[in-house]
């Protein structure tokens, strides 16, 4: 278990982050009788989470969906629509930002283009092969 300032210095997020998180409702916390709050082993997994979702632009409210989706043994259907239409929207939306890159490629030539290519991490270069493959 950590006290909150542990859990910001582990997760490299502000503890008046985390107290925001756990207000909404995104993280729980165990109150000790000197009222200190105590973060499981749990709330490193959320933050990251939290982080991930952020990066998708995923609402605050979106996010509490999704992990309540995640860890909630009956599926919410009105719930799961909402992800789903979200990640299809966040795929067009990325679907248009690969054909930007790919025209923007096509006026490098094959030396800026193997340049720049090997600047990308081995996972981000299959991924955007995949993504290639799938905007089809």
């Amino acid at each position: 278990m950590y006290r909150i300032g542990e859990l910001s210095k582990l997760s490299e997020v502000s503890k008046r982050t985390i107290d925001y998180y756990t207000k909404m409702g995104l993280l729980k916390c165990n109150r000790s009788n000197n009222n200190y709050r105590y973060y499981h082993e749990e709330a490193l997994a959320d933050l990251k989470l939290i982080e991930q979702c952020q990066h998708m632009n995923m609402t605050l409210n979106e996010i509490k969906d999704r992990m309540i989706l995640l860890k909630s043994e009956h599926v919410d259907h009105s719930v799961l629509e909402k992800q789903v239409n979200h990640i299809r929207n966040e795929m067009k939306h990325l679907h248009n930002e690969l054909h930007e890159v790919l025209q923007a490629m096509d006026t490098l030539g094959d030396e800026d283009r193997k340049r720049m290519l090997k600047q990308v991490s081995p996972q981000a270069s299959a991924l955007f092969q995949a993504l290639m493959v799938f905007s089809g």
